[in-house]
Protein backbone atom coordinates (compact mmCIF):
# COMPACT_ATOMS: atom_id res chain seq x y z
CA UNK A 1 0.00 0.00 0.00
CA UNK A 2 1.33 3.18 -1.34
CA UNK A 3 0.05 5.49 1.22
CA UNK A 4 2.57 8.29 0.31
CA UNK A 5 1.55 10.30 -2.19
CA UNK A 6 -1.89 10.22 -0.98
CA UNK A 7 -1.32 11.27 2.06
CA UNK A 8 0.53 14.47 1.05
CA UNK A 9 -2.68 15.36 -1.51
CA UNK A 10 -4.89 15.56 1.25
CA UNK A 11 -2.72 17.44 3.25
CA UNK A 12 -2.69 19.83 1.10
CA UNK A 13 -6.65 19.90 0.41
CA UNK A 14 -6.64 20.38 3.85
CA UNK A 15 -4.67 22.71 4.27
CA UNK A 16 -6.32 24.75 0.85
CA UNK A 17 -9.49 24.16 2.78
CA UNK A 18 -8.32 25.92 5.95
CA UNK A 19 -6.75 28.77 4.06
CA UNK A 20 -10.22 29.75 2.04
CA UNK A 21 -11.65 29.20 5.94
CA UNK A 22 -9.42 31.72 6.76
CA UNK A 23 -9.96 33.78 3.81
CA UNK A 24 -13.56 34.27 3.76
CA UNK A 25 -13.97 35.19 7.82
CA UNK A 26 -13.93 38.64 7.61
CA UNK A 27 -11.43 40.65 9.74
CA UNK A 28 -12.52 43.91 11.86
CA UNK A 29 -11.86 46.77 11.05
CA UNK A 30 -8.48 48.91 12.26
CA UNK A 31 -9.49 51.41 14.52
CA UNK A 32 -9.66 55.35 13.44
CA UNK A 33 -6.94 57.03 15.11
CA UNK A 34 -7.84 60.14 15.51
CA UNK A 35 -6.41 63.32 16.76
CA UNK A 36 -7.74 65.04 19.57
CA UNK A 37 -8.48 68.57 18.92
CA UNK A 38 -6.48 71.23 20.69
CA UNK A 39 -8.25 72.50 24.21
CA UNK A 40 -8.74 76.50 23.58
CA UNK A 41 -6.93 78.44 25.45
CA UNK A 42 -8.74 79.69 28.57
CA UNK A 43 -10.58 82.67 28.32
CA UNK A 44 -8.81 85.98 29.62
CA UNK A 45 -10.72 88.38 32.01
CA UNK A 46 -10.09 90.94 28.92
CA UNK A 47 -11.68 88.69 26.88
CA UNK A 48 -14.68 88.39 29.13
CA UNK A 49 -15.37 91.64 29.77
CA UNK A 50 -15.32 93.10 26.57
CA UNK A 51 -17.20 89.81 25.02
CA UNK A 52 -19.52 91.06 28.04
CA UNK A 53 -19.73 94.31 26.55
CA UNK A 54 -20.56 94.04 23.21
CA UNK A 55 -23.54 91.56 23.99
CA UNK A 56 -24.40 94.93 26.15
CA UNK A 57 -23.82 97.25 23.51
CA UNK A 58 -25.54 95.10 20.62
CA UNK A 59 -28.66 94.37 23.29
CA UNK A 60 -29.10 98.13 23.60
CA UNK A 61 -28.66 98.98 19.78
CA UNK A 62 -31.62 96.72 19.02
CA UNK A 63 -33.96 97.61 21.76
CA UNK A 64 -33.45 101.08 20.16
CA UNK A 65 -34.58 99.85 16.44
CA UNK A 66 -31.28 99.72 15.26
CA UNK A 67 -28.94 97.17 13.17
CA UNK A 68 -31.57 96.61 11.09
CA UNK A 69 -31.39 93.77 8.59
CA UNK A 70 -33.89 94.70 6.18
CA UNK A 71 -32.10 95.78 2.75
CA UNK A 72 -34.97 97.58 0.82
CA UNK A 73 -36.80 99.18 3.98
CA UNK A 74 -39.61 100.82 2.73
CA UNK A 75 -39.53 103.59 5.04
CA UNK A 76 -36.37 104.74 3.86
CA UNK A 77 -37.10 105.37 0.14
CA UNK A 78 -34.42 106.96 -2.02
CA UNK A 79 -33.82 108.89 -5.45
CA UNK A 80 -30.94 108.76 -8.24
CA UNK A 81 -30.08 111.90 -6.85
CA UNK A 82 -29.58 110.52 -3.34
CA UNK A 83 -28.11 107.78 -4.83
CA UNK A 84 -25.28 109.91 -6.38
CA UNK A 85 -24.58 112.45 -3.45
CA UNK A 86 -24.43 109.76 -1.38
CA UNK A 87 -21.84 107.79 -3.45
CA UNK A 88 -20.16 110.74 -4.20
CA UNK A 89 -19.70 111.36 -0.52
CA UNK A 90 -18.56 107.67 0.62
CA UNK A 91 -16.28 107.10 -2.68
CA UNK A 92 -14.74 110.04 -3.05
CA UNK A 93 -13.51 111.34 0.54
CA UNK A 94 -11.81 109.72 3.23
CA UNK A 95 -12.59 108.87 6.77
CA UNK A 96 -9.39 108.01 7.91
CA UNK A 97 -6.11 109.53 8.29
CA UNK A 98 -2.56 107.83 9.51
CA UNK A 99 -4.89 104.99 10.72
CA UNK A 100 -7.28 107.33 12.60
CA UNK A 101 -10.98 107.96 11.74
CA UNK A 102 -11.66 111.74 11.36
CA UNK A 103 -14.55 113.94 11.62
CA UNK A 104 -17.01 113.89 8.68
CA UNK A 105 -16.76 117.06 8.20
CA UNK A 106 -13.13 116.85 7.89
CA UNK A 107 -13.09 114.27 5.65
CA UNK A 108 -10.41 114.96 2.92
CA UNK A 109 -11.52 114.46 -0.80
CA UNK A 110 -9.33 111.26 -2.63
CA UNK A 111 -9.22 109.87 -6.34
CA UNK A 112 -11.74 107.66 -7.21
CA UNK A 113 -9.46 103.86 -5.57
CA UNK A 114 -10.66 100.50 -6.71
CA UNK A 115 -9.08 97.49 -6.81
CA UNK A 116 -8.06 95.98 -10.44
CA UNK A 117 -6.24 92.35 -9.72
CA UNK A 118 -8.51 90.12 -8.26
CA UNK A 119 -9.40 90.01 -4.81
CA UNK A 120 -8.11 87.18 -2.92
CA UNK A 121 -9.16 87.09 0.59
CA UNK A 122 -7.76 84.43 3.89
CA UNK A 123 -9.13 83.96 7.28
CA UNK A 124 -6.80 84.32 9.91
CA UNK A 125 -8.36 82.92 13.28
CA UNK A 126 -6.73 83.28 16.48
CA UNK A 127 -6.35 80.15 18.86
CA UNK A 128 -8.67 81.36 20.99
CA UNK A 129 -11.84 81.41 18.50
CA UNK A 130 -14.05 78.38 18.98
CA UNK A 131 -13.98 75.74 15.54
CA UNK A 132 -17.57 75.94 15.35
CA UNK A 133 -17.47 79.59 15.55
CA UNK A 134 -14.94 79.68 12.65
CA UNK A 135 -17.08 76.78 10.79
CA UNK A 136 -19.70 79.64 10.70
CA UNK A 137 -17.92 82.48 9.94
CA UNK A 138 -16.02 80.67 7.37
CA UNK A 139 -19.19 79.81 5.78
CA UNK A 140 -20.48 83.48 6.38
CA UNK A 141 -17.54 85.07 4.76
CA UNK A 142 -17.77 82.75 1.24
CA UNK A 143 -21.58 83.72 0.96
CA UNK A 144 -20.70 87.39 1.38
CA UNK A 145 -17.85 87.31 -0.91
CA UNK A 146 -19.84 85.76 -4.13
CA UNK A 147 -22.69 88.32 -3.71
CA UNK A 148 -19.94 91.49 -3.64
CA UNK A 149 -18.57 89.42 -6.70
CA UNK A 150 -21.99 89.58 -8.13
CA UNK A 151 -22.58 93.04 -7.48
CA UNK A 152 -19.06 94.47 -8.56
CA UNK A 153 -19.03 92.07 -11.33
CA UNK A 154 -15.20 91.65 -9.85
CA UNK A 155 -13.38 88.63 -8.91
CA UNK A 156 -13.62 88.31 -5.43
CA UNK A 157 -13.26 84.96 -3.50
CA UNK A 158 -11.92 83.11 -0.90
CA UNK A 159 -7.97 81.89 -1.40
CA UNK A 160 -5.25 80.84 1.12
CA UNK A 161 -2.47 79.85 -1.45
CA UNK A 162 -1.97 83.99 -2.43
CA UNK A 163 -3.94 86.12 -0.83
CA UNK A 164 -3.96 90.16 -1.08
CA UNK A 165 -6.83 90.44 1.35
CA UNK A 166 -6.40 88.76 4.99
CA UNK A 167 -9.44 88.65 7.32
CA UNK A 168 -8.71 88.49 11.16
CA UNK A 169 -10.76 87.49 13.81
CA UNK A 170 -9.24 87.52 17.21
CA UNK A 171 -9.54 88.38 20.41
CA UNK A 172 -8.56 91.23 22.54
CA UNK A 173 -5.42 89.98 23.84
CA UNK A 174 -4.77 88.30 20.26
CA UNK A 175 -5.37 91.69 18.94
CA UNK A 176 -2.73 93.06 21.36
CA UNK A 177 0.05 90.68 19.55
CA UNK A 178 -0.88 91.08 15.85
CA UNK A 179 1.56 94.10 15.01
CA UNK A 180 4.19 91.55 13.59
CA UNK A 181 1.24 89.74 11.48
CA UNK A 182 0.44 93.10 10.29
CA UNK A 183 3.58 94.24 9.44
CA UNK A 184 4.27 90.93 7.51
CA UNK A 185 0.94 90.90 5.69
CA UNK A 186 1.10 94.64 4.75
CA UNK A 187 4.99 96.23 4.56
CA UNK A 188 4.90 99.90 4.97
CA UNK A 189 1.98 100.60 7.58
CA UNK A 190 2.60 103.39 10.05
CA UNK A 191 3.02 102.93 13.83
CA UNK A 192 -0.26 104.75 13.79
CA UNK A 193 -2.07 101.84 11.54
CA UNK A 194 -0.45 99.65 13.39
CA UNK A 195 -1.79 100.99 16.58
CA UNK A 196 -5.22 101.63 15.26
CA UNK A 197 -5.57 97.72 15.78
CA UNK A 198 -3.70 96.92 18.28
CA UNK A 199 -4.78 99.54 20.60
CA UNK A 200 -8.78 99.19 18.74
CA UNK A 201 -11.06 100.77 21.97
CA UNK A 202 -14.34 99.80 23.02
CA UNK A 203 -16.00 101.99 20.46
CA UNK A 204 -14.27 100.90 17.30
CA UNK A 205 -16.12 97.65 16.57
CA UNK A 206 -13.79 96.39 13.94
CA UNK A 207 -10.86 97.84 11.39
CA UNK A 208 -9.68 97.34 7.88
CA UNK A 209 -6.49 99.09 6.31
CA UNK A 210 -6.22 99.11 2.95
CA UNK A 211 -2.94 100.33 0.66
CA UNK A 212 -2.92 101.42 -3.22
CA UNK A 213 -0.74 101.90 -5.71
CA UNK A 214 -0.41 106.24 -5.97
CA UNK A 215 0.08 105.74 -9.65
CA UNK A 216 -2.85 103.27 -10.73
CA UNK A 217 -4.92 104.15 -7.90
CA UNK A 218 -5.59 100.82 -7.11
CA UNK A 219 -5.87 98.78 -4.29
CA UNK A 220 -2.89 96.26 -3.80
CA UNK A 221 -3.16 95.42 -0.31
CA UNK A 222 -5.75 94.96 2.30
CA UNK A 223 -6.55 93.55 5.99
CA UNK A 224 -9.46 93.89 8.17
CA UNK A 225 -9.59 92.86 11.93
CA UNK A 226 -12.98 91.76 13.71
CA UNK A 227 -13.24 91.29 17.82
CA UNK A 228 -13.94 87.48 17.93
CA UNK A 229 -15.76 88.42 20.78
CA UNK A 230 -18.79 90.44 19.16
CA UNK A 231 -21.87 89.02 19.14
CA UNK A 232 -23.16 86.66 15.88
CA UNK A 233 -25.13 90.14 14.55
CA UNK A 234 -22.32 92.33 15.57
CA UNK A 235 -19.72 90.45 13.98
CA UNK A 236 -21.50 89.76 10.87
CA UNK A 237 -22.30 93.69 10.64
CA UNK A 238 -18.59 93.68 10.50
CA UNK A 239 -18.13 91.53 7.90
CA UNK A 240 -20.53 93.65 5.54
CA UNK A 241 -19.15 97.10 6.23
CA UNK A 242 -15.52 96.35 6.76
CA UNK A 243 -15.31 94.02 3.39
CA UNK A 244 -17.59 96.51 1.18
CA UNK A 245 -15.47 99.42 2.53
CA UNK A 246 -12.21 97.93 1.22
CA UNK A 247 -13.31 97.57 -2.27
CA UNK A 248 -13.38 101.20 -2.60
CA UNK A 249 -16.12 102.88 -0.20
CA UNK A 250 -13.73 104.39 2.41
CA UNK A 251 -15.98 107.23 3.61
CA UNK A 252 -19.39 107.24 5.96
CA UNK A 253 -22.01 109.64 5.29
CA UNK A 254 -25.03 110.94 8.16
CA UNK A 255 -26.82 111.90 5.51
CA UNK A 256 -26.67 108.36 4.01
CA UNK A 257 -29.75 105.72 4.46
CA UNK A 258 -30.37 103.20 4.13
CA UNK A 259 -26.74 102.24 4.52
CA UNK A 260 -24.07 100.83 6.27
CA UNK A 261 -22.00 103.51 5.28
CA UNK A 262 -23.09 105.39 8.46
CA UNK A 263 -22.26 105.98 12.09
CA UNK A 264 -25.16 105.48 13.38
CA UNK A 265 -25.78 101.64 13.18
CA UNK A 266 -29.04 101.74 12.11
CA UNK A 267 -28.51 99.25 9.44
CA UNK A 268 -26.47 96.11 10.17
CA UNK A 269 -26.18 94.74 6.33
CA UNK A 270 -25.66 95.56 3.06
CA UNK A 271 -28.85 97.43 1.36
CA UNK A 272 -30.13 97.86 -1.90
CA UNK A 273 -28.57 101.26 -2.25
CA UNK A 274 -25.15 100.10 -1.20
CA UNK A 275 -25.48 97.18 -3.38
CA UNK A 276 -26.09 100.09 -6.13
CA UNK A 277 -22.85 102.17 -4.97
CA UNK A 278 -20.89 98.94 -5.45
CA UNK A 279 -21.87 98.70 -8.90
CA UNK A 280 -21.71 102.53 -9.96
CA UNK A 281 -18.22 102.18 -8.15
CA UNK A 282 -17.40 98.77 -10.62
CA UNK A 283 -18.73 100.15 -13.59
CA UNK A 284 -16.18 100.45 -16.66
CA UNK A 285 -17.18 104.00 -16.80
CA UNK A 286 -15.67 105.19 -14.31
CA UNK A 287 -11.85 104.97 -14.16
CA UNK A 288 -9.36 104.74 -11.22
CA UNK A 289 -7.88 107.98 -10.21
CA UNK A 290 -11.28 110.22 -11.38
CA UNK A 291 -11.55 113.38 -9.21
CA UNK A 292 -15.41 114.17 -7.77
CA UNK A 293 -15.54 116.54 -10.33
CA UNK A 294 -14.84 113.79 -12.98
CA UNK A 295 -17.15 111.12 -12.13
CA UNK A 296 -19.74 113.55 -11.12
CA UNK A 297 -21.49 113.37 -14.41
CA UNK A 298 -20.80 109.34 -14.92
CA UNK A 299 -22.53 108.64 -11.47
CA UNK A 300 -25.87 110.73 -12.08
CA UNK A 301 -26.20 108.90 -15.62
CA UNK A 302 -25.35 105.70 -14.03
CA UNK A 303 -27.74 106.38 -10.77
CA UNK A 304 -30.59 107.66 -12.80
CA UNK A 305 -30.13 104.01 -14.94
CA UNK A 306 -30.27 102.09 -12.11
CA UNK A 307 -33.19 103.79 -10.07
CA UNK A 308 -35.48 104.59 -13.29
CA UNK A 309 -34.87 108.12 -12.75
CA UNK A 310 -36.48 108.67 -9.64
CA UNK A 311 -35.32 111.77 -8.57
Amino acid sequence: MQDGPGVGKRLALVALVLLAGCAAVPQPPAPEVTEAAAPLPEETPASAAIRLHYEEVQAALLSEGLLRTETAPEDAPFTDRNLTENFLRIALFEEYAGGQVTPHSSAAPIRLLRWQAPVRVKLVFGPAVPARQQATDRAVVASYLARLARDTGHPISLDDRAPNFWLHFATVDERAAIGPALNAEMPGLTPGQVASVTDMDEGTYCQVLTQSDDTTFAYVRAVAVIPSEHPDLMRLACIHEELAQSLGLPNDSNAARPSIFNDDQEFALLTAQDELMLRILYDPALKPGMTRAEARPIVETLASRLTGGNS
